[in-house]
């Protein structure tokens, strides 16, 4: 066990217990009592483990720390700073303080604002985030924080995530409270963030323009196989594969990541990693260390590692299930339906509470899932569509119906038979079965959120939902709050229960989402159906959005517009690239490779086969210049307009329509170059030569 990956388990994390180890105790006890939010971290505190922290690092090769941050580009940010400084006398000694620790200063000029500063304005702040712990990657140690501008604007996806896992927080408690478990202090959003993702072999990748910019193919024909036989899901894992998880897990398991499960996914060169169920804001930390940690070792492998959601036409692309559940301080699961979920009033209340939320903002949910490469996936028969329903399986929504009808609720089996295993002839039933193609599902004593794209941060995600399930339990609350005894409670929460029932039951879904008879179904329900990332965006701004986010604290209202200028700047800069790109590959690479095979065809012109093939490239390259030619012409009038989102709606209108017709031309051109003449690697190559 000595030299096993396990032994390194949280070497690099400055975890609790390193803290309790490494600091006197009245610092460790005023520490915890800071993370529980019951007074302030004091400078004498913060100057402790401020030296701890340097210690314990530099005893493991660290030269550096960095205030680690989430900008609004998605991904994270760190500028490193030596702890190396002069004394008096010029001697080269090492110092962190409390106050380095705390606060560090930034240049936030090239990081998106959406306007909530000038470019000039260029003063940026990070401020540590004590609720979740440092770390050391590649000799840096890293502290997690929160980023914001020199007036105090939230320039970052962690400060709105601290505000709405705090108001979810405060509002659970209540309710857990008011149905009589008054020792209850805090709620806590638990999340387990499935991520999944593609592997190329390095030397093909980096000759793809595509690969290379814009992460994903924009050209390429299918190749003879694809997911059709369906041997590569749970299959078994290539060596070079195998080599490259191994990796992967020890490096995420010295953070103390619990990388739990690695499989094959349904797509060749597709594959997934999960890890355990931590609290929200540190799950929100440790999926982007995943993604570094996936891309880096990749390359370390011959490797590249995809994380967009569709770098493949016609397979299955790469999502993030956000599976996340609401956990009290003393351990219990709020979402945990208990031997008997009929009669668990709290357990049925806060269900319908989500449905409620879930109803109420549906596309603030659709948003926040969303993003340029996810517009690839939703909505196909690989993915959640882009209508938001709730699956609760058959058991609890036969519950939920049944009080609707006042009608008397059984007790329900608690296992199940297997007579045709005679050594297995009794095994626990779970309460639901799965629905992969639910956008929200029920899994037995928690949701899942299905429809998040695999390069996203899941800050957003997770914010959004603790938005709307806190505004929606305050409601409750207050509508609970008046009462005296248990009893009048209880039964004033089931009178909620059925109130909620009446008017969002239209969000319950338990059928194959992927059906077009569920899209006629939802529209006459009057379920809103967004279809694209780009249209999606307007709901962010919308009054009933902007009086929910000012309610519970979570956004200004100038926050918001500079967050949704942000996002239309996002799309229009993605398809500008991708266009770009595409247009250089096909005129440079493709197109001439087209040509050179009619003037290798001219000579034979007058035999039959050759001068049909001959007809058919002469024709299908003249169509496709004339088709460059308009996108060119598409892409300058669709962002010529003065505002971002008039220019984002016309790229998705007019633009990506053309963009799809101009490919399908030049992945036809492929077909009839001969491979050895086809100047980038194929699909065949991508997908089925990874060993």
């Amino acid at each position: 066990m000595s030299n096993h990956p396990f032994k390194d388990f949280a070497v690099h994390l400055f975890s609790d217990s390193v803290i309790k180890e490494r600091c006197p105790e009245a610092i460790y006890q005023s520490w915890k009592t800071a993370i529980a939010k019951e007074s302030p971290l004091d400078r004498a505190t913060a100057d402790s483990i401020a030296q701890a922290m340097k210690d314990w690092s530099m005893s493991l090769g660290a030269t550096h720390y960095s205030h680690w941050f989430q900008p609004l580009t998605g991904n994270t940010a760190e500028k490193h700073d030596s702890f190396l400084d002069p004394d008096s006398k010029g001697k080269a000694i090492t110092v962190f303080s409390g106050k380095a620790l705390i606060k560090g200063e930034t240049d936030g000029s090239s990081f998106p604002s959406g306007g909530l500063r000038a470019t000039f304005e260029a003063r940026g702040y990070t401020y540590w985030d004590i609720t979740s712990p440092a770390f050391i990657r590649d000799n840096v140690l890293c502290i997690p924080s929160i980023f914001v501008s020199y007036n105090g604007e939230p320039l970052d996806q962690k400060a709105p995530l601290l505000k709405a896992l705090e108001a979810l927080s405060r509002e659970a408690t209540r309710v857990t409270q008011l149905l009589g478990d008054k020792s209850v202090k805090h709620v806590k959003m638990m999340v387990g963030a499935e991520q999944e993702y593609f592997l190329v072999d390095k030397a093909m990748y980096e000759k793809r323009k595509d690969l290379l910019l814009a992460g994903r193919t924009l050209v390429g024909a299918s190749a003879p196989k694809g997911q059709e036989l369906e041997d590569h899901y749970f299959g078994s894992i290539s060596h070079r594969v195998k080599n490259f998880m191994e990796e992967v897990n020890h490096e995420l398991w010295k953070v103390g990541i619990y990388a739990k499960v690695e499989h094959n996914e349904v797509a060749p060169a597709q594959f997934e990693l999960c890890p355990v169920f931590k609290e929200a804001n540190i799950a929100v930390d440790q999926n982007q260390i995943m993604m570094d940690v996936l891309k880096k070792t990749a390359k370390k492998h011959g490797m590249e590692c995809l994380l967009h959601e569709k770098p493949f036409k016609g397979i299955n692309g790469s999502g993030k299930h956000n599976n996340w559940s609401l956990i009290t301080d003393d351990g219990q699961n709020l979402l945990e339906p208990g031997d008997k979920p009929h009669e668990n009033v709290r357990f049925l209340l806060v269900v319908a509470s989500i449905l409620k939320a879930i109803d109420t903002y549906p596309e603030i949910l659709r948003l926040s899932a969303s993003g340029p490469g996810n517009d690839h996936r939703l909505g196909a028969n690989e993915a959640p569509p882009a209508i938001i329903s709730v699956f609760l399986g058959d058991l609890i929504e036969d519950i939920f119906m049944k009080m609707l009808e006042n009608t008397p609720v059984k007790a329900t089996e608690e296992a199940v038979k297997f007579a045709f295993i005679k050594n297995l002839a009794y095994l626990p039933k779970d309460y639901t079965d799965r629905n992969r193609t639910s956008p929200f599902a029920f899994t037995g004593n928690k949701f899942e959120f299905r429809m998040i794209g695999s390069s996203l941060s899941i800050a957003t995600p997770i914010t959004m939902i603790a938005t709307i399930v806190a505004d929606t339990m305050r409601s409750v609350a207050d509508r609970l709050e008046p009462f005296k005894y248990l009893q009048d409670t209880r039964e004033e929460a089931l009178k909620i229960v059925v109130e909620i029932l009446k008017k969002h039951k239209r969000v319950l879904f338990n059928g194959d989402g992927y059906s077009e008879a569920w899209v006629t179904e939802a529209a006459k329900r009057g379920l809103p159906n967004i279809s694209s990332f780009v249209e999606s965006i307007g709901s962010l701004t919308e009054e009933k959005a902007l009086v929910l986010f000012e309610r519970n604290g979570i956004y200004t209202r100038p926050e918001v517009q500079a967050r949704s200028e942000i996002l239309y700047e996002l799309y229009i800069k993605t398809i500008q690239v991708e266009t770009r790109t595409f247009l250089d590959m096909v005129s440079r690479q493709i197109l001439p490779a087209g040509e050179n095979e009619i003037i290798r065809l001219l000579p034979l012109k007058d035999l039959a086969s050759p001068k049909a093939k001959l007809a058919h490239l002469t024709s299908l390259t003249t169509e496709l210049s004339s088709h460059l030619d308009a996108l060119k012409g598409q892409l300058a009038k669709s962002t010529s307009g003065h505002e971002h989102k008039e220019q984002g709606l016309s790229l998705r209108k007019d633009l990506v329509p053309l963009f799809e017709k101009t490919r399908a031309l030049a992945d036809e051109l492929e077909a009839l170059i001969p491979i050895e003449d086809y100047p980038i690697p194929c699909y065949t190559d991508l997908l089925f030569q990874l060993d």
